[in-house]
């Protein structure tokens, strides 16, 4: 068990455990949690847990059925859509900030992220989605708006279980290629100070992400069970 004295509580690292267990997928939709077995896993009594529980289902990550049996909550196609059009509109407006606002020090701090990126497919998974969230992040912070990047941090989590299954479904080396690519024109753009430019190839490049892959993904699999 990780050092619980690095959160404000018990709850906190049950929140913290838990949290990032669903959005890695390692606790999949739809998955039960027993929460005598969790607490006694993290070494806690059943009252932090069950609060940590309160605050991931108010966040829609898992669902409190009869009995206080509790389920990881389902992926959908409207939830991944209502996401990705959030994003949509505020992943732009960063960008566009960021090329008014960066600093050196910010345009080093994306130019060390940029170097870092890999591909989003299969082969390098994880990896590569490590260090396309941090270059993202690097990216929210040059806005030095502190609500649009709590926001974007916020979508970022929430996002990641269909970022996670657009990686599963590779469109083929072509789009990932260009996605990587837009992320060197994307700084260049904010460094320049060219804002709408950078605004414009952001809703590109967000049009085309492994979330929107993830939408219609879901939406063939829903068909499916409903036809």
């Amino acid at each position: 068990m990780a050092d619980t004295n690095l959160f404000l509580s018990k709850s906190d690292y049950a929140y913290a455990e838990l949290r990032g267990q669903i959005l890695s997928g390692t606790l999949p939709a739809g998955t039960r949690l027993a929460q005598y077995d969790l607490a006694e896993s993290l070494n806690m009594s059943i009252t932090p847990l069950r609060e940590a529980i309160r605050r991931l289902s108010s966040e829609g990550l898992v669902t409190v059925e009869t009995h206080r049996d509790v389920r990881v909550s389902t992926m959908s196609s409207d939830e991944a859509r209502q996401l990705f059009e959030v994003r949509l509109s505020l992943d732009p407006t960063a960008a566009e900030l960021a090329a008014g606002r960066r600093t050196d020090e910010d345009i080093a701090v994306m130019r060390s992220a940029v170097a870092r990126l890999l591909p989003v497919t299969r082969q390098w998974g994880e990896e590569a989605l490590t260090a396309h969230r941090a270059f993202h992040q690097a990216l929210y912070r040059a806005s030095h708006n502190d609500v649009l990047i709590r926001l974007l941090d916020d979508l970022w989590d929430k996002s990641d279980r269909y970022r996670r299954l657009g990686l599963e479904l590779p469109p083929g080396d072509e789009p990932r290629t260009r996605d990587l690519q837009e992320h060197h024109q994307l700084v260049d753009l904010i460094e320049d100070g060219r804002a709408a430019e950078a605004a414009q190839l952001m809703r590109d490049h967000i049009t085309h992400s492994l979330t929107a892959t993830a939408i219609s993904a879901l939406e063939d699999r829903e068909g499916a069970r409903t036809g």
